[in-house]
């Protein structure tokens, strides 16, 4: 944080400016919800105090407001996807951490594919981490035919990660999730000023990003992020055939 200083012309003047000065301090961010560095995952400890975390997320690249539903759609794997992503009114404690339930339901040609629900919270320095989430594949008839990829961070070793910094870097990157073998995504920023038009508008000054994942080496996928709305694209770039398109937002 940027701090400010002026020459003291008397001793007493500098008394006062060192008392100004301390309060200034004393109201600066504690350092306790400083970012984890990015390492191996084995050795990836991100410190995490629940006290420091709300499941209020307010970030503007990744707004969850309760209520909102967001409508995706596009291609994915030579069918055409409908994507629905709604933050719910519902929180769940996770290692410790209150956290936002948001609902995502994938169509697949008009069928219900996947069900997931997927777990948020906002540090107090406004970054959004990722603490888990419960997905479920389905078969036509609506059946389970696998949770794989499910994770809660706290539990057989997973752990959260960083989905949005409240003051995005370009080029650092983050583990979004850690769990070996299941969870295994990371992120960072490419592009602070990208533009891009959807169905539901033009958005300038966005924010663009590279997501991988070590369980699949030869996919990149980028996501561009609107200020007020959140995700607006999502797109695979190498390794796939799969892009979806924000084409409404409803309240």
């Amino acid at each position: 944080m940027r701090s400010w200083r002026r020459s003291a012309v008397t001793v007493l003047s500098g008394i006062v400016l060192l008392m100004i000065s301390a309060g200034n301090a004393a109201a600066e961010p504690e350092e306790d919800c400083a970012l984890p560095v990015f390492g191996p995952g084995p050795a990836y400890h991100p410190d995490i105090d629940p006290e420091d975390f709300s499941s209020r997320v307010t970030n503007p690249m990744f707004p969850l407001a309760p209520g909102t539903i967001m409508e995706y759609r596009g291609m994915k794997d030579g069918a055409h996807a409908r994507d629905l992503v709604r933050p719910s009114s519902r929180t769940v404690v996770i290692a410790g951490v209150r956290t936002r339930v948001v609902k995502d339901r994938l169509y697949m040609d008009g069928t219900l594919e996947e069900r997931t629900s997927d777990y948020f919270a906002q540090d107090r320095c406004g970054n959004v981490w990722y603490f888990g989430e419960d997905t479920a594949e389905l078969d036509p008839q609506g059946n389970v035919v696998s949770t794989d990829g499910s994770w809660h961070a706290g539990v057989d070793g997973a752990k959260p990660g960083v989905v949005m910094q409240a003051d995005p870097q370009l080029g650092r990157r983050f583990r979004q999730e850690w769990l070996a073998g299941q969870a295994e995504d990371t992120y960072k920023a490419i592009d602070l000023s990208a533009s891009v038009t959807t169905p539901n508008g033009h958005y300038a000054s966005a924010l663009r990003t590279e997501e991988t994942t070590a369980l699949e080496p030869n996919v990149i996928d980028n996501k561009v992020y609107a200020r007020g709305v959140g995700e607006v694209v999502e797109v695979t770039v190498r390794g796939g055939q799969e892009k979806l398109v924000l084409v409404d937002v409803r309240r």
